[in-house]
C-alpha cells in the first residue's frame, strides 16, 4: 500500500531543469550583459518612480496612481524571472524545483494579465480627461481607482489559478528539461504525458480573451480621444491634449507588440530555431519593464522636473 501511494504522489519530478536559450548555451555569458542591464534599469528607473509619486503629494492624481501600479507590476514582473535567469547564465544554476516553477509561472502569467489591465484602465483615465474634462474629478475617484486595482488583480488571479492545480495531476514523462529561461505554461505542458488538450484551449482562450478584449478596448478609447482632439479649436490645444496620451501610447506599444511579434512568429515561423522564439518571448519580459520609466520619465513634465530635482540633490 506504501508503495503504491508512492508511485501515485510520484507523477512529477521533485525539480525541473531549465536550458536557458537553447542552441546559445555558448553565449549565455554575453547575452547576460543586457539582460543585466536590462534589469538593472527596471529596478532604478520603476524604484525611482514609485519613490517620486509617493513624496510628491502633487502627483496622488489618477494618472499617477496607475502608472504607480504599472510600475510595482513591472518590479514584480522582471524579478519573477530575471534573477533565476542570470544564475542560469552565470552559475549554470539550471535546477528550479517543481512547486517553485509553478509558483514562478503564476506570477508570471498572473501580472502580465494585471499589467494589461492596468493599461487599459490608464486608456480610461486619458478618454475621461480629454472626453469628459469637467467631470475627471467626480468619475475618477479614489474609491473607483482602487476598485479598478482590484479588478486588476481579481482577473488574472481567478484566470491564473486553475494552472497550478492542472498541471499537478500530470504525469511528466518527456523528462524534466524545458527548453526556457523560466517556467513558462506551454514549455511546462509539452513535457506532460496525457490529454493535455484543457491546458492547451485554456492557455489559447485566456491569451485571446486578454489580448483581444483589452486591446479593442484600449483602441475604441483611443477612438473617441482621437475624435474629441480633432474637434478642439486650435492646433496648439490639439497638440497639448494629444501630448498627454504620448507616454501611454509609448507604453502600449511597448507592452503589446512583443506579445503580437512573438504570437504571430509562432504561427508562421514555426520552422524558425527554438532560440529566436525564446528570445522574442524574453524581449517581452524584460522591454516594458524597463522602457515604462524612461517613457514617463521623459515625456511627462511633473515626473521629469522631480527625477532631476532628486538626482541634483543627490550631487550636492
Amino acid at each position: 500500500m506504501v508503495t503504491s501511494a508512492s508511485n501515485i504522489t510520484s507523477t512529477h519530478p521533485s525539480v525541473f531543469v531549465l536550458m536557458g536559450i537553447p542552441g546559445l548555451q555558448h553565449l549565455h555569458n554575453w547575452i547576460s550583459i543586457p539582460f543585466c542591464s536590462a534589469y538593472t534599469l527596471a529596478l532604478l528607473g520603476n524604484c525611482t518612480l514609485l519613490f517620486i509619486i509617493q513624496t510628491d503629494a502633487a502627483l496622488h492624481e489618477p494618472m499617477y496612481l496607475f502608472l504607480a501600479m504599472l510600475a510595482v507590476i513591472d518590479l514584480v514582473l522582471s524579478s519573477t524571472t530575471l534573477p533565476k535567469m542570470l544564475a542560469i547564465f552565470w552559475f549554470r544554476d539550471r535546477e528550479i524545483n517543481f512547486y517553485a516553477c509553478l509558483v514562478q509561472m503564476f506570477f508570471l502569467h498572473s501580472f502580465s494579465i494585471m499589467e494589461s489591465a492596468v493599461l487599459l484602465a490608464m486608456a480610461f483615465d486619458r478618454y475621461v480627461a480629454i472626453c469628459k474634462p469637467l467631470h475627471y474629478t467626480t468619475v475618477l475617484t479614489g474609491s473607483l481607482i482602487t476598485r479598478i486595482g482590484m479588478a486588476a488583480v481579481t482577473r488574472a488571479v481567478t484566470l491564473m489559478t486553475p494552472l497550478p492545480f492542472l498541471l499537478r495531476r500530470f504525469h511528466y514523462c518527456r523528462g524534466p528539461l524545458i527548453a526556457h529561461c523560466y517556467c513558462e505554461h506551454m514549455a511546462v505542458v509539452r513535457l506532460a504525458c496525457g490529454d493535455t488538450r484543457f491546458n492547451n484551449i485554456y492557455g489559447i482562450a485566456v491569451a485571446m480573451f486578454i489580448v483581444v478584449l483589452d486591446l479593442l478596448f484600449v483602441i475604441l478609447s483611443y477612438i473617441f480621444i482621437l475624435r474629441a482632439v480633432l474637434q478642439l479649436a486650435s492646433q496648439e490645444a490639439r497638440y497639448k491634449a494629444f501630448g498627454t496620451c504620448v507616454s501611454h501610447i509609448g507604453a502600449i506599444l511597448a507592452f503589446y507588440t512583443p506579445v503580437v511579434i512573438s504570437s504571430v512568429m509562432h504561427r508562421v515561423a514555426r520552422q524558425a530555431a527554438p532560440h529566436v522564439h525564446i528570445l522574442f518571448a524574453n524581449f517581452y519580459l524584460l522591454f516594458p519593464p524597463m522602457i515604462n520609466p524612461i517613457i514617463y520619465g521623459v515625456k511627462t513634465k511633473q515626473i521629469r522636473k522631480r527625477a532631476l530635482g532628486l538626482f541634483s540633490r543627490k550631487d550636492v
